[in-house]
């Protein structure tokens, strides 16, 4: 009866770790649709007849929306534009907090404002321990307040936490950090899940 019961929990468990991420992922992405939805449907109804409408179609608008900004965006006058309602956001205090903090972590799952070596292992001194992080800005670039504070061969490199939206910033040496072949995407995921995901090994040669 007990080898019963604990094969039973453990079946449990185990159905748990398989189902749980579905429901999850499933249900953060119908709370999107849904509320882009809700919110934009007025608008769309605004244009189209009553009749005519048909539930999805805001999504459809929202979707045009993005693809006409971002089309729009790729002209400097476009992304000048673009940044104008960002620089407002950014200059109300308390606001300004909370949108840095989440187009940070927009750039950095976007991986578009990285170069190709942004991603590097780091060996802590007089240990054989490595860390992966995400280089975030060079001694190298000009007019910035962190680069202002580093010497020309130093990088500042963001260490993420496993299982924790935390991390640390760190300046070391250039000399003590190898460059990994992966996106920063991929890295965040890989030291937020503690390496238990399913990804392929990236590929850890120095170049």
């Amino acid at each position: 009866m007990r080898l019963t019961m604990r094969k039973l929990s453990r079946f449990i468990v185990r159905g748990l770790f398989i189902i749980l991420p579905l429901l999850i992922t499933i249900e953060l992405v119908r709370w999107l649709l849904s509320t882009i939805e809700s919110m934009l449907s007025p608008a769309v109804e605004a244009f189209v007849p009553a009749h005519w409408y048909i539930p999805g179609m805001a999504m459809l608008a929202f979707l045009a929306l993005c693809a006409l900004v971002g089309f729009t965006a790729y002209s400097r006058k476009g992304a000048r534009f673009w940044k104008f309602p960002g620089r407002i956001l950014a200059s109300i205090p308390g606001i300004n907090k909370v949108y840095g903090i989440i187009q940070d972590l927009f750039e950095v799952m976007s991986g578009e404002n990285f170069e190709d070596e942004s991603v590097v292992m780091v060996k802590m001194p007089n240990s054989e321990v490595e860390l992966i992080g995400i280089v975030t800005k060079k001694g190298t670039e000009q007019n910035d307040k962190i680069a202002d504070l580093m010497g020309e061969e130093q990088l500042a490199v963001f260490l993420p936490m496993a299982y924790n939206v935390g991390g640390y910033m760190i300046i070391v040496p250039k000399s003590c950090t190898r460059n990994l072949s992966m996106k920063p995407a991929e890295a965040l995921q890989l030291v937020l899940s503690g390496g238990l995901g399913s990804q392929k090994a990236p590929d850890t040669s120095t170049k």
